[in-house]
């Protein structure tokens, strides 16, 4: 049987499912609920072999598989974004949104398969019920895709079956199955989206700020898959190594990601990049505030280790020191939804480069600084880094980001949804900022009433739906952008719910939570 807490994690997943179809009911819904129902059973079989270690890849020990809440995160934010769409009358982001939605349940339906098959015995009810979904899938795709939209969804799966062979060897215990389905499924849509637009580059088809974000993150993996498999053959921690780590890095980025980057947006981008920091006088305010932030943010760093270096014992960062970082993060994330989202926008990809690289430096023990990395952020670990590389606060970054760049600006009137939809840049601030952040620091310091099952308390969520209804409160007063249109009941029940979902899920929060209150927010 599946214990207590997963029971309680699905049917707050279930809810949201039901929630947002109870709005939207379409073929596509059909395809969403057996979609849960089905992967509400595999789940169970991914547990078992998580716990009798008869996965094909080692994942994540510390938390269930998590299939069911991934597994429904891409394909509602397709259903989302096919509705605003649809409703604004933009007919090619309304397919993009088919295609979005289609491609997560396929993707979601193939790992399904993969545990069904690799379960000994085979469980014969959940092949059913898997092969009941998939054909209802299939049924409706085939009736709603033109062929080349196909043909784009096979090329999405087949860049997901490649990179999860090669990413899930190459770092074990990074992920749960559903943290790897949702970040290599996002990867492999990313890099499908660079290809197709880079074969067809159309002039005005698309915004520089959009390929700036394709261009980097593609960018930053294929420098890391380089330099692991260079680093087979090489210790990494030499300076010979080092050199010749800046010096790659230089010439990929200089004769690879610039060149690409060129061809998409016609112009040279440096010059393109410098222009648009320094574009007006409120972007160089912003900049010069986030810097000091970022200083901020670095003290705090070093003024913890200073403290571990005058203990005898083992020091570990607390629950609410860790959360000093997401304090930083609101207050870096809400001038900029409110005065320069655009900026908001290329400085989140920027810091998002950033980090993944200073990770390459500490992972591979770079010089100077990789022992330095290594030695200052483990202070900060906890059970979900148990892997070889940290990715804690890089999914802090992304839960903060992907609502801003998954914002479908093109079917939103004047740039900004009307509605619940008006929140949905602010999904991250208030689900990961805002509610998480409260719950925690609240729950742990006077919180007494468990939840049945979990380490989390009943005072934690309901002040973190409280906080998160003043947070909706002060947005309302600050940014003029926002009109809620009297659906006040709909966002008390969007955060009520995620709020729940976060109690009870052992994913990690900083990436499910954000996405969770966005898909609700949208519809």
């Amino acid at each position: 049987m599946l214990n207590k807490p997963v029971l309680v994690e699905s049917l707050i997943v279930f809810s949201i499912v039901l929630c947002v179809h109870a709005v939207v009911w379409d073929r596509y819904s059909w395809c969403a609920v057996a979609l849960a129902i089905q992967a509400f059973y595999v789940q169970f079989k991914w547990d078992r072999l998580l716990q009798q270690g008869g996965a094909v890849f080692q994942f994540r020990s510390t938390a269930n598989s998590g299939l069911l809440p991934a597994s429904m995160v891409i394909p509602l934010l397709g259903i989302a974004m096919k509705e605003r769409c649809k409703a604004a009358g933009i007919v090619y982001f309304e397919r993009f949104g088919i295609v979005v939605a289609s491609t997560g349940m396929l993707v979601a339906l193939f790992l399904s398969v993969i545990a069904v098959g690799i379960t000994k015995p085979v469980p014969t009810n959940t092949c059913i019920l898997t092969g009941v979904a998939g054909s209802i899938i299939i049924y409706t795709m085939k009736h709603s895709l033109t062929v080349s939209e196909v043909i784009e969804v096979l090329e999405v799966l087949l860049i997901f079956v490649y990179l999860s062979m090669i990413l899930l060897y190459l770092l074990p215990r990074c992920f749960t199955p559903g943290e790897a389905l949702l970040v290599l499924g996002g990867i492999s849509f990313v890099l499908n989206q660079l290809i197709k637009r880079s074969l067809n580059v159309i002039e005005g088809r698309g915004e520089p700020i959009d390929f700036f974000l394709l261009v980097a993150v593609i960018g930053v993996i294929i420098l890391g898959l380089f330099f692991t498999v260079l680093f087979i053959f090489m210790d990494s921690g030499t300076w010979i190594s080092s050199m010749f780590f800046h010096m790659m890095t230089a010439v990929l980025g200089l004769g690879v990601i610039m060149p690409w980057l060129y061809r998409l947006i016609r112009r040279n981008p440096l010059f393109w990049l410098l222009q648009f920091l320094f574009q007006t006088q409120t972007r160089v305010y912003l900049l010069i505030y986030w810097t000091f932030l970022a200083a901020s943010a670095c003290g705090i760093v070093f003024y913890q280790n200073t403290k571990r270096s005058s203990e005898s014992k083992k020091h570990q960062a607390s629950t609410i020191t860790r959360k000093y970082f997401h304090f930083i993060v609101v207050a870096t994330y809400v001038p900029g939804l409110i005065y320069d989202r655009q900026l908001l926008y290329v400085a989140a990809v920027l810091c998002l480069a950033v980090f993944i690289f200073l990770e390459y430096i500490r992972y591979f023990r770079i010089k100077p600084l990789g022992q330095t990395l290594r030695y200052l952020l483990s202070l900060f670990l906890d059970e979900r880094d148990s892997g070889p590389l940290i990715l804690t606060h890089i999914y802090l970054l992304l839960g903060m980001s992907l609502p801003v760049w998954l914002f479908p600006r093109s079917c939103a009137p004047k740039g900004a949804l009307s509605g619940a939809g008006a929140l949905v840049p602010y999904a991250g601030v208030l689900a990961v900022g805002v509610g998480d952040t409260m719950a925690s620091v609240f729950g742990s310091t006077m919180g007494e009433i468990k939840w049945p099952g979990t380490k989390k308390t009943f005072e934690g969520t309901m002040t973190a739906v409280f906080a998160q209804i003043i947070a909706v409160a002060l947005i309302l007063i600050f940014d003029s952008s926002v009109n809620l249109n009297s659906s006040y009941a709909w966002i008390l029940v969007s955060v009520s719910l995620v709020s729940l979902l976060e109690a009870y899920t052992t994913q990690i929060d900083n990436l499910l939570l954000p996405l969770y209150l966005q898909i609700m927010l949208m519809v």
